[in-house]
């Protein structure tokens, strides 16, 4: 009986001499969590160039970062090669429109004819309803997008690949909108139905 008071005032006394700790514990890489931080904007005197924020390694790729081979001189390469793996749905052109309403409409306008509110001090883009953009293949509108043409900026760091073949799915809806195709009457009355 004695052994077991003896141990059970041992646990007490190491339990209450744990409690009151004057030490604090002992830090194994305290680096890793506790270093200087900076904002956006502010300068580093222990970086190379002075600035908080850093480069990116030499020769780093983004995980998702696909490589786009074509130039802006390719559009016909492009035209001929690429191929719209975007099915046409309804969500798709929802979403093409509300990119090609955010990007595209300033220029080019609400129904494609160039007439966008920003045309007046600029030229006149070209009009998405023409013949000749009629003709023109997914993947040469896609690289038009992509790498830009004439006064036209690249969109390719602003719209993601997949949205831009939805905003082209919406341009050929747009192309359409005055004398629909049996198939495009077909799509709106599924998804009239399905709401």
């Amino acid at each position: 009986m004695n052994n077991l008071r003896i141990l059970a005032l041992a646990i007490i006394f190491l339990s209450a001499a744990g409690c009151s700790k004057s030490t604090p514990a002992w830090e194994y890489m305290p680096d890793m969590y506790d270093f200087p931080s900076f904002k956006a904007q502010e300068a580093d005197s222990q970086s190379p160039n002075g600035a908080a924020a850093r480069l990116a390694p030499e020769n780093t790729v983004s995980r998702d970062y696909q490589i786009y081979r074509y130039s802006a001189q390719d559009t016909e390469k492009a035209g001929r090669e690429l191929k719209n793996p975007i099915p046409r749905t309804r969500s798709a052109l929802e979403r093409g429109q509300k990119v090609y309403n955010t990007y595209c409409i300033v220029c080019h306008g609400a129904r494609g004819s160039g007439d966008g509110y920003i045309v007046p001090p600029y030229p006149r883009p070209p009009n998405l309803l023409s013949e000749k953009v009629d003709q023109c293949p997914y993947g040469a509108i896609f690289n038009v997008i992509t790498r830009g043409q004439n006064l036209m900026p690249n969109y390719e760091a602003q719209v993601s690949a997949p949205d831009r073949w939805m905003t082209i799915h919406y341009i050929r809806a747009l192309q359409r909108a005055d004398n629909p195709t049996p198939e495009d009457l077909s799509l709106l009355k599924k998804s009239e139905g399905s709401k």
